[in-house]
């Protein structure tokens, strides 16, 4: 899908240096500390999107800290300003390629991921892309603190499949899954995307997976 240009983006972006962080591989290591002043828990969320789902989650959990990870500024905008009108302290995003994760976040930093509706990369030589590949997950089980987790969410029922069986096969515990989101009992705390509702309305079934990180 090709992404709409937005003159004013970065010119807003560069308006909410507080909100909209610059330099993340500055907090390193530092994040709760130095960006959320505070020892709350870190919970990320890798394609943000317009923002719904982490701005929920943080305004639900007052009490934790979301940073929100967008690769593309002409998209992240469209969350950014979600985010400054509703004034959350705990919330910071950011535009960022998370190939380069590991330079951002220093080992067993981060409590939580939430994978929703990732690009599915379809084609067999973008393997690589998917963001539950192995190499990605590598990249997660550094991160993640011990018993950390990834929620992982998808209307495209292949990528499911496939990032199931590369949860199985790499060392992660699978805690529990469905491929009906909205027949189960997980649906009473789902907070949907704008992505999501579309899909719902059109009858399609959501993918959940629920997965947490083995001891070493």
């Amino acid at each position: 899908m090709r992404l709409r240009y937005k003159p004013w983006a970065e010119e807003y972006i560069e308006s909410n240096p507080t909100v909209a962080l610059q330099n993340p591989e500055n907090y390193q290591g530092q994040w709760a500390k130095t960006v959320f002043k505070n020892n709350h828990p870190l919970n990320i969320e890798i394609g943000t999107g317009k923002g719904e789902f982490i701005v929920t989650l943080a305004k639900k959990y007052p009490e934790q800290n979301f940073l929100a990870i967008e690769r593309y500024p002409s998209v992240m905008v469209l969350a950014l300003k979600k985010i400054v009108a509703e004034n959350l302290p705990n919330l910071k995003i950011i535009a960022f390629d998370v190939t380069m994760l590991l330079d951002i976040f220093a080992p067993q930093e981060v409590n939580r991921i939430y994978l929703n509706f990732s690009d599915p990369w379809p084609k067999v030589r973008h393997e690589k892309r998917r963001l539950t590949n192995i190499k990605f997950l590598e990249f997660y089980q550094l991160i993640l603190q011990t018993n950390g987790e990834i929620h992982f969410k998808t209307d495209n029922d292949q990528l499911f499949a496939y990032s199931l069986e590369s949860f199985q096969t790499n060392n992660w515990k699978v805690i529990d899954y469905t491929t009906d989101l909205y027949d189960s009992k997980y649906l009473e705390n789902n907070i949907p995307t704008e992505y999501e509702r579309r899909f719902v309305q059109l009858g399609k079934n959501i993918n959940y997976l629920y997965v947490q990180k083995e001891l070493d």
